[in-house]
């Protein structure tokens, strides 16, 4: 790999694919996408124009033939093919990285994991939300101890989508792993294990709400971490008033923010990293304070640090030509998707988890 751009074969040129993937793959120096795997016409075109000389190929197969031709594979597919997927890669000889939630069961993300261990390759789940600007600037007020003592965390990915959108995502085959428990679950949970550290107890409410939904679409979950925390998260595409992102509750003083990063709405408008990028302006940061209300104008403003979804792939570049870790492991995502299926459980049956 000494010298020369690691090539990238990218499965999937979906929203994932082509809206996240393979523009920050391209943005990474010391990455190159070589080939995007799509069966659809359309989206070959479009993967040809958005990335000029890329290859295409119509299956996965295609890659695992060509394997001494690629230094890693992306995973950006449907939620049910990440695992058979990531597997075929794996004993082809290939690095993977996979879209999150890398698999339905917390079993299949440590079978993923001990099979990348066994064949000494990396194997790392793109959480990206961990590079969200406001993340990176609460783990920052954490670090320093500005809140005291955290007790209680907050944390809302809302959105008002009266109607739903179908396709995969929305889907309510088992099979699909479709739903926001899953989907924005996958973030907000990886983001309060990073913050807190592990889950003892798992409480949680999912509901179908839309008219025609077939799957989750307004769930909130109650973890309490082994720390003591107490971490409430809510996902929804039913929200007509949007709460905060965060708010976050010290004995010292409390963090609010509203609004969602600005990375994700940058690239789906074509735009791609260079200066300036992730950076919020002043009127989205947060506030620190007590006693007061920052809807009122209470508490001080807290610049916002950028946030960073470029570091993520040149971190996986580091791993694979330095051997340091890689940014996110596939056991951590395990230790997310156990937390997944305790609030899936306890929706269902309605009673807590414990873990």
């Amino acid at each position: 790999m000494t010298g020369r751009p690691l090539r990238v074969g990218l499965v999937g040129y979906g929203l994932a694919g082509s809206v996240f993937h393979a523009p920050l793959i391209a943005a990474t120096e010391g990455l190159a996408l070589d080939t995007v795997v799509t069966s659809k016409a359309e989206r070959q075109r479009q993967a040809r124009d958005e990335h000029p000389g890329v290859r295409v190929a119509s299956s996965a197969e295609e890659l695992w033939g060509r394997a001494d031709e690629l230094d890693l594979v992306v995973i950006a597919s449907p939620n049910k093919t990440h695992v058979p997927l990531a597997t075929a890669a794996l004993k082809a000889g290939l690095p993977v990285v996979v879209d999150k939630p890398v698999a339905g069961t917390a079993a299949e993300a440590r079978g993923l994991a001990a099979l990348a261990e066994e064949r000494g390759l990396l194997l790392s789940v793109f959480q990206n939300r961990r590079w969200d600007s406001d993340f990176l600037t609460l783990r920052g007020l954490l670090e320093r101890g500005e809140l005291g003592t955290v007790q209680r965390f907050e944390s809302r990915f809302e959105r008002w989508r009266p109607r739903p959108k179908g396709g995969w995502r929305e889907s309510g085959a088992p099979e699909e792993f479709g739903g926001l428990l899953y989907d924005l679950g996958s973030h907000v949970v990886d983001q309060a294990l990073v913050l807190f550290g592990p889950v003892t107890r798992v409480y949680a409410e999912a509901d179908v709400r839309r008219a025609g939904a077939e799957a989750d679409d307004d769930t909130f979950l109650a973890l309490t971490h082994a720390s003591g925390v107490r971490s409430h998260l809510y996902v929804s595409a039913t929200t007509a008033q949007l709460g905060p992102r965060f708010r976050v509750l010290g004995s010292e003083a409390g963090f609010v923010t509203y609004g969602l990063d600005p990375q994700e709405a940058a690239l789906r408008e074509g735009r791609r990293p260079g200066p300036g990028w992730g950076a919020e302006p002043e009127s989205a940061w947060g506030r620190i304070g007590a006693g007061e209300s920052p809807v009122t104008g209470g508490g001080a403003p807290v610049p916002s640090l950028p946030g960073d979804y470029p570091a993520y792939y040149a971190a996986v570049a580091r791993a694979l030509r330095d051997g340091t870790p890689p940014p996110v492991t596939a056991r951590e995502a395990a230790d997310a998707l156990d937390v997944l299926e305790a609030a899936r459980r306890s929706a269902r049956d309605g009673v807590a988890v414990a873990l």
